[in-house]
């Protein structure tokens, strides 16, 4: 009896790490598995580097993405990491448009005087 109860806390142990770590990965994994085999030509997708494209062909276990116009990449399927839903746009491109409309206001305001004798605050010089 004594001996049951010294191996009780490791058996127990066990079986919270199967339901907390192992289980749910194990479903995660399917899930990706399951997402990737379902890919369709003309589906959006971010890779697992954070690339965004349309799948143009898929080809055994390769993808082809194309993440401009024109410009074809060959991929893993194993490394498309979501598919991106057709309201999503990427974070790349809304900072793109954001990056253009900052640059367009800065042309604007290039001719005002900087209130600290025109040096950039964010420079130091010796």
């Amino acid at each position: 009896m004594e001996q049951l109860g010294s191996i009780l806390p490791l058996i127990l142990l066990v079986v919270v790490f199967y339901f907390l770590l192992i289980r749910p990965q194990r479903k995660r994994q399917q899930e990706a598995i399951q997402m990737q085999n379902s890919l369709t030509p003309g589906t959006r997708v971010m890779t697992t580097t954070g690339l965004f494209g349309t799948v143009t062909a898929i080809d055994n276990e390769d993808v082809i993405l194309e993440v401009a116009p024109g410009v074809e990449t060959r991929w893993v399927k194993a490394a498309i990491g979501r598919v991106v839903a057709p309201g999503d746009a990427p974070a790349d491109e809304q900072a793109a448009d954001q990056a253009e409309l900052g640059e367009e206001g800065k042309k604007e305001s290039d001719g005002t005087a900087e209130p600290n004798g025109d040096q950039d605050s964010s420079t130091k010089k010796s």
